[in-house]
């Protein structure tokens, strides 16, 4: 079966069946005289397999790793579990700590609701979101003399991408990648 089969029978693009070849989550196929790959019918399975791994949020190095256990001719199962309990534990991080940051922003929210614009004279910084700051030089710079009004040089689309930048579950979501 050529490449183009394989991609249109399990909905995997085929610079990504390459990737996988290349890194080795998949075996190097067999070739024609033209050079053109030659898959066999258990690619789909593990293809299919890779794609039901990634679902449950295991990264491409931890597939590799259940492949490599499979190839061996060893039993998986315990490495699984204990892959997917490590996934587990780091989203209950994450949730806790989401959870810990709506509390943050509710919070900062409800003060903002009280604050009135016209008390905010830093040059560098709203009385909002400096407001929970512990810092003794926040206060400081509310107290700065000259009043500024706010205008944001940044389009909307640009907050939003500044605030959404930073997730947490980089680690899962960005494995490093089996040599």
């Amino acid at each position: 079966m050529k490449i183009g089969e394989i991609a249109r029978r399990t909905h995997v693009a085929t610079k990504t069946i390459r990737y996988y070849e290349d890194i080795g989550l998949l075996p190097e196929p067999a070739r024609e005289p033209n050079g053109y790959r030659t898959y066999e019918e258990d690619t789909i399975d593990r293809l299919q397999f890779i794609r039901d791994a990634q679902a449950t949020g295991l990264t491409l190095s931890e597939i590799g790793s259940i492949l490599d256990i499979k190839a061996a001719g060893g039993e998986s199962c315990h490495h699984v579990v204990d892959l997917m309990e490590r996934h587990v534990a780091a989203i209950d991080r994450r949730i806790d700590a989401l959870v810990e940051t709506r509390g943050r922003l509710a919070a900062l929210t409800e003060r903002a609701r009280s604050l009135d614009p016209a008390d905010c004279t830093d040059p560098n910084r709203c009385q909002t979101i400096s407001a929970l700051s512990d810092r003794p030089v926040a206060a400081e710079l509310h107290s700065a003399p000259g009043r500024r009004h706010h205008r944001s040089r940044l389009s909307r689309s640009s907050a939003d991408h500044d605030v959404d930048a930073g997730g947490d579950l980089e680690e899962l979501d960005a494995p490093p990648l089996r040599s």
